[in-house]
């Protein structure tokens, strides 16, 4: 499994396609929910690019189900605070021992500042509507490893039939529209950062952060 974390990722050049960030209240009809809003309203932007995509994979859900927008843009600053915050976390827990070993562990749920793709507009964290309701997806959007006992991978095994199905009707929507999932994390989806580069074998990531 490929985490951010992963030097490959970093490696990945940077080619910033210009793409402009957009809030997604005001260029398209999706739902967006307020858990995660800001008062500058970052949370509710993302590139055209990954909003396009978005779109796109919502015409393909079956009727009476469409995505959620949880979280899209995210402040770098944030990130670093989220990102410190959960390695002291977890060197409290014990986990070690070298500094690699945490950053690896802390980004299965956060990730790494400097190749992070929420700061760059690329990331979006989603899940579905089913008949006007939150779908059972195996655990919550944002839950850790450890407090979801490992649900939060898109591929655990433990999660009822009705959280498999759905998972796999949002991964296929997202998938076909172009966008790449990050494997720890089944809410978590991304276009234009480094992590997609690699999985795609794009030469270049085309959004830098904003």
């Amino acid at each position: 499994m490929l985490l951010l974390s992963d030097p490959a990722v970093a490696r990945v050049p940077v080619q910033d396609s210009g793409d402009p960030l957009v809030d997604v209240r005001e260029a398209s009809d999706l739902q967006l929910d307020h858990r995660k809003a800001d008062a500058d309203g970052a949370w509710a932007r993302l590139r055209q690019g990954v909003l396009d995509r978005l779109v796109a994979a919502e015409h393909q859900l079956p009727d009476g189900v469409r995505l959620l927008v949880v979280e899209g843009h995210r402040p770098a600053a944030l990130q670093r605070r989220y990102f410190e915050e959960h390695c002291a976390e977890l060197v409290a827990a014990g986990v070690g021992p070298t500094l690699a070993s945490v950053r690896g562990e802390a980004s299965q749920h956060v990730s790494p500042p400097e190749v992070a793709p929420h700061p760059c507009g690329s990331a979006v964290d989603l899940t579905l509507m089913v008949d006007g309701h939150e779908a059972d997806m195996g655990c919550p959007v944002n839950a850790t490893p450890a407090a979801s006992d490992g649900a939060c991978f898109t591929a655990a095994p433990g999660i009822s039939a009705e959280a498999r199905h759905w998972r796999e009707v949002l991964g296929s929507a997202l998938t076909n529209a172009g966008l790449v999932n990050y494997p720890p994390e089944w809410w978590h989806w991304s276009y234009g950062d480094r992590y997609w580069a690699v999985v795609t074998g794009a030469p270049a990531a085309i959004h830098a952060p904003v």
